[in-house]
């Protein structure tokens, strides 16, 4: 994950060829929940204005986070799910009576399968990305209008790596898991 970007503007070309790969990420019943809100120019101001106000920035560990040149909001949306699993194919698995029906949110793990692809896309172009928890969701919807049965994953920082040394998060040095601590062959 990239903390650091430069201000320099990203082929808006370069995000749709990275959303299309994503979009290729399994989805139930091709049902297809994922949106992203893709935010640039102007937009990108107003995002951090909402999510991390100005005045709440200072001494803030990765400052060159907020020259990213474009923000991604992704969402999921359940009623897609629901809507799909209502049609003759699907009616049988009664999935199609409500989100309550589900024995997961496949909406949400589907949306996460094509973020994931989104950022593994990025990286492959030579991009530097950074998904992060958003902040201030109520404030959000209402700035970008963003219907209530949305469902927020989270927000993707978007850009060129800065070459400024960047310092690492907290979690950084934490040992990452062995594939033994992992797998589980015939028995837990």
């Amino acid at each position: 994950m990239t903390r650091a970007f430069t201000d320099t503007p990203v082929d808006p070309h370069l995000i749709d060829e990275c959303v299309e790969l994503a979009s290729r990420a399994p989805s139930a019943g091709k049902s297809q929940g994922w949106h992203l809100l893709v935010l640039e120019g102007a937009d990108v101001e107003r995002y951090w204005n909402v999510a991390f106000p100005v005045g709440k920035r200072d001494g803030f560990k990765f400052p060159g986070l907020f020259t990213a040149p474009v923000m991604a909001l992704s969402l999921c949306d359940s009623s897609a799910y629901v809507s799909r699993y209502s049609e003759d194919d699907k009616k049988s698995t009664g999935l199609g009576a409500g989100v309550d029906a589900w024995p997961a949110a496949y909406w949400t793990i589907d949306a996460s399968f094509a973020t994931m692809t989104f950022l593994l896309a990025l990286e492959d172009a030579s991009l530097g990305a950074l998904f992060f928890a958003h902040a201030n969701e109520a404030d959000l919807r209402v700035e970008f209008s963003i219907p209530d049965h949305m469902e927020f994953l989270g927000a993707i920082a978007i850009g060129h790596r800065s070459d400024v040394e960047e310092p690492r998060g907290r979690s950084a040095s934490r040992a990452r898991r062995s594939s033994a601590s992992i797998i589980h062959r015939s028995h837990w």
